[in-house]
């Protein structure tokens, strides 16, 4: 008998790997070569408390969830309920739109997903210094090793961060890595919307 619940996540995660995991699964429902999204984290409990017909038709638990353990359950009533926010503009620098962003005291933390190209640790040391951010990514797109990655990453208010990383060649929901520390300048980024 598996340890894991119905969507797969382990029963250990705190919420917001929870929410993390299923941002990323979201994310990768639609396919490769997506713009990014931004969600709303807000606490489920909450949500069916305050609108309990958006939580309806988010599909959320009711209050019974807890004491109904068949497959039609839903979700827990405790942790995060990710809320995907308008697209994103185009043509808007990523750290300039975040910079524009204020959350309702409603909204407990938010989460970014977003696709980019990396390169393994070997190749660092190749990285021309003279390029500006252009010819940069430019040049990664061009490299024999780069990567294209999935970022999914996620803060709460109080600071508490978490991300998940799927590399395409490995689009596997048991391939995801997860950490707190493993996109720090897209999780500060993502912090300071609530700071501002």
């Amino acid at each position: 008998m598996s340890n894991l619940p119905l969507d797969g996540t382990p029963l250990a995660a705190s919420p917001l790997t929870r929410a993390v995991l299923e941002i990323d699964e979201y994310a990768s429902g639609l396919g490769w070569d997506q713009p990014a999204r931004l969600f709303a984290l807000v606490d489920t409990a909450q949500l069916q408390a305050d609108e309990p017909e958006l939580a309806e038709r988010l599909g959320l638990a009711g209050p019974d969830a807890d004491t109904d353990p068949g497959p039609d359950a839903g979700r827990p009533t405790t942790g995060l309920t990710p809320i995907e926010q308008d697209e994103l503009p185009d043509g808007l620098p990523l750290d300039e739109f975040l910079g524009t962003i204020a959350w309702p005291d409603a909204v407990t933390g938010c989460a970014l997903t977003v696709e980019r190209l990396m390169l393994p640790p070997t190749a660092e040391g190749s990285v021309p210094t003279d390029l500006d951010d252009e010819q940069l990514a430019a040049w990664v797109a061009r490299h024999p090793e780069r990567q294209e990655v999935r970022m999914t990453v996620a803060v709460l208010r109080d600071g508490e961060r978490e991300a998940a990383l799927r590399l395409r060649e490995k689009d596997a929901a048991t391939e995801v890595l997860t950490g707190s520390n493993l996109v720090p300048g897209l999780a500060e980024a993502l912090t300071a919307t609530f700071t501002g």
